[in-house]
């Protein structure tokens, strides 16, 4: 069996993403890792080209400025990836810059691929999300948040990142899934508030004009995590790959579960999907296999 990883980023220092980490996360279960890395206005791509040397394929791109609605530029730049991926792969495993694999989570990845490696039927593997916000201590638990996501494919071209770049659609079509039990620690907002405020004011162009984020995206020079709804404290262990960035974290963040900002709307889903596990109206770009 032959695992690829593959991903994109582009200014990884100037808005602090955790690329090295995101791959070094995956390493231990790729042959390689292709990534695509946009002309940047920093050292991302010396960045890159120093994580492994003989499992990293680079391959250098320029994003499409005009591609601003919907993200689009980010499902395409996930393309450009994929498609660098030769026919000896088997599986495709994608990480986004942002995100990260838990060591003890390797063997029942490895399992399942090699599970449903000639099953047809499953086009690819569902992960569970952890969703960490203001710190490396808490968690988001409100509706807002995805509980899960698509990360390993079946090595098919007609498998296309799909909108802006969350997930997959094969001919237009949902992804036939099969779900486990691992998850994928997102910490896209885990960053110092200067670093989240630079990449807010500048992440929202690729979904708006000029026009929409000066009027809707505060121009401050710090963000401001205290305003959510509802967080939990993790319980859990980071990533090996991630406790040397925990290490030298330089702001601090603090929130009290207790005190929840939510509707009754909010309310009502939490109460329905404690008993039954149900999420009412959740969005789903997958069909779950039995």
């Amino acid at each position: 069996m032959r695992v690829v990883g593959f991903t994109f980023i582009k200014n990884a220092v100037k808005f602090d993403y955790p690329i090295v980490e995101a791959i070094q996360s995956i390493l231990p279960l790729c042959d390689e890792v292709v990534v695509a890395v946009g002309k940047s206005e920093d050292n991302t791509l010396k960045l890159v080209s120093s994580i492994d040397p003989q499992k990293v394929k680079i391959i250098e791109t320029i994003w499409n400025e005009n591609l601003r609605e919907g993200g689009a530029v980010l499902a395409e730049e996930t393309n450009k990836a994929f498609d660098s991926i030769d026919e000896s792969a088997d599986w495709c495993f994608y990480i986004q810059g942002d995100e990260a694999l838990h060591e003890q989570y390797f063997d029942v990845v490895k399992n399942a691929m090699l599970k449903y490696k000639d099953d047809e039927k499953v086009e690819g593997l569902l992960f569970k999300y952890k969703h960490f916000y203001g710190s490396y201590d808490y968690i988001g638990d409100s509706r807002n948040w995805y509980r899960h996501e698509v990360r390993v494919v079946k090595n098919d071209k007609n498998i296309r990142s799909f909108g802006d770049a969350q997930g997959f659609r094969k001919n237009g079509n949902k992804l036939k899934v099969k779900a486990l039990d691992a998850s994928i620690h997102h910490y896209g907002w885990v960053k110092h508030p200067q670093k989240q405020a630079l990449k807010q004011q500048n992440f929202n162009k690729l979904w708006h004009s000029d026009q929409w984020v000066k009027q809707n995206i505060s121009a401050v020079d710090e963000f401001d995590y205290s305003q959510i709804d509802s967080l939990k404290r993790f319980e859990g262990t980071h990533p090996k790959v991630f406790q040397e960035r925990i290490k030298n974290t330089n702001w601090t963040f603090s929130f009290d579960p207790t005190k929840r900002s939510l509707s009754l709307k909010e309310r009502l889903s939490r109460a329905v999907e404690k008993w039954t596990g149900y999420r009412i109206g959740e969005y789903k770009n997958y069909k779950l296999l039995r």
